[in-house]
This record gives C-alpha cells, structure tokens and sequence, in this order.
C-alpha cells in the first residue's frame, strides 16, 4: 500500500522521466507526473495537488489559494534556490517544509554567463543569423582580457562566475548585501557599492533575487558605462523593461542577454525581439549534470522531511 502520493512538475522531470524519482517508490510513495512537458496552471494543479503529501514542484505559481486545498501537503521541494513563486507565509501557516537543492545548478548557470559573455561582446548570434539569411555581417568584437566584470550576487552561482572570469584574465568587482569573506582575501576580486560597480563594468551580470522593485532602472543605467553589456540569468523582475529598450536604441547598452522570464514561454515584447538581445530559455540549470544533482537533492530532502513526520 502507498505511504502518500507525490506530484512532480519540473519540465525537467516530467517530460521523459528522471531514474532519481525511483528512489520515492523504493521508499513506498506514488510517484505523480500528471503533466509531462508542461508548466501547469493553477486550475490543473489545484485537481491533483491536494491528495498528495509531497511535491516536487518547478517554477510554476504556488499561492496561497491553492495550499488551502492542501491539507495533508507535508513538504514542498524545488529542484533549485528560487522559492518565490510560492507563497511561503501560507505554507509556514500550514506546517509545509520549503526545501531548496543549493549549488546543484550553480556550475551550469556559471558556465552559460560565460557562454553568454562572449556571446554579446562577439555578436556570435547575430553573426550566425545573418550568414543563415544571406547576407554576411561582420560585427567587430572587443577581447575579453583585461576587461571588468560586475558581479551582483556573490552566492555560489556568482563564485563560480567570478573564478571562471578571472581565469580568462577579467578584472572582477562584486557586490553583495553580504559579502563573501574568502573573496574578500583574493587580489582579483574587489567588492565595492554598487555605483562603483555599475560606473566602472564592461558587462554586468546578475547573480541576485529579486526585490520590490527592479534593481536596474533608469536611474541605475545611467550610471552604467557607456556600451557596457548587461546579463541576466537570475529574475526578471530585476528589470525595468523600458527604461533597458530605450538604453539599448541609445546606445548607452551595446547589448543584453536574458535567461530569465516571468512567464514561460515569454510574450515576444520589443525588448526581446531587438536585435542587441539574445535570449535563451531559461537553460541555466538545464544541463545533464545539473539536472542530476538538483533531482537527487530534492528528492532526498522530500524523504528527509516525509521520515520525520512518519516518526
């Protein structure tokens, strides 16, 4: 007989499976993929969601309404760090454990900054659409040594930015709330305000949460260095969409690279569709590795916390 029921919606999942979710039935737990591919709604998960006591969730909205039909939900666990899309007062009022799998996707959103590094500062994409399209658009490029890095966020994702960017010879400035004290001792890395940060940077790259109000707006882009590029594999609420689509037509951005979406997938706004933009979806931490770890940790951390209350 099954100890409980256990619904997985991470697309990452429950698109093809994942041989972690075998460790729920070993452990005597049915194991719910109702939406194989798909980020449900609110409807959809508010038909399956209260008959079970475990969940596996994605990014998908967890509010307040739909824990209410909930009852025997014992534990929510996210195959990653972000926990904003759930309602955490809710659940702590109702007793729900919020897991988290910290550092599983940390190389891999590091490696694609990188990737998106050189991306903007030699227009690979653009190169590549134009000579698909016929035509033969030679951009010129800049070189990466010796050029500086703004580093906002330096939690386990923007550590590994940074040890990787100083690798290939770029000068790092970071900015934390609260910094990291073994960065502190490097010679390469020195934290400063974030005006410092954004006044003196070659590219930006976000590595932060999301507040009340978008970190870069207008006021904040008029500090940032003429031509400066910006990254953003972190939130899009990070982002005054308007006030970046004017820097981009000025000129005052060269260029800006988005992994993160409020909606997936995205309305196609100006700001996406325009030519200084290059836009991936939301592959930060869709890598095999990555995936791997993420399932395994929060598989463990359902268990974990399912053990406690069975006790």
């Amino acid at each position: 007989m099954s100890k409980g029921k256990i619904l997985i919606t991470p697309r990452s999942l429950s698109k093809n499976g994942h041989p972690g979710l075998m460790d729920l039935e070993i452990a005597g737990y049915e194991v719910l993929i109702p939406f194989p591919g798909l980020m449900p709604r609110e409807k959809q998960l508010s038909e399956v969601l209260p008959e079970c006591i475990g969940y596996l969730a994605g990014v998908e909205k967890i509010s307040a309404e739909l824990l209410a039909k909930c009852p025997n939900l014992r534990v929510i666990s996210r195959n990653g760090v972000g926990i904003d899309n759930v309602d955490k007062m809710a659940a702590e009022k109702m007793d729900i454990s919020l897991k988290i799998t910290p550092g599983a996707n940390s190389r891999s959103v590091a490696e694609l900054t990188i990737g998106l590094i050189f991306s903007l500062i030699r227009s690979i994409p653009q190169v590549n659409n134009s000579i698909k399209s016929g035509d033969w658009d030679r951009s010129k490029g800049m070189e990466i040594q010796g050029k500086t890095l703004g580093v906002v966020g330096t939690g386990m994702i923007g550590q590994q930015v940074i040890s990787m960017a100083a690798g290939i010879g770029m000068r790092i400035l970071a900015y934390d709330l609260y910094p990291n004290e073994s960065l502190r001792s490097r010679d390469d890395v020195y934290y400063c305000s974030m005006e410092e940060l954004l006044s003196e940077s070659n590219i930006v790259t976000l590595h932060c949460p999301a507040g009340d109000t978008p970190l870069i707006d207008e006021t904040a882009i008029a500090q940032m260095r003429q031509g400066s590029y910006l990254i953003n594999t972190a939130r899009s609420a990070l982002i005054d969409a308007p006030a970046l689509l004017s820097a981009l037509k000025s000129g005052k951005l060269s260029g800006y690279a988005v992994d993160a979406f409020d909606k997936e997938p995205p309305e196609l706004t100006p700001l996406l569709q325009h030519k200084k933009v290059i836009t991936t979806a939301h592959i930060g931490g869709f890598t095999t590795e990555s995936v791997d770890r993420a399932t395994q940790a929060a598989v463990k951390n359902i268990l974990d916390v399912l053990r406690t209350v069975d006790s």
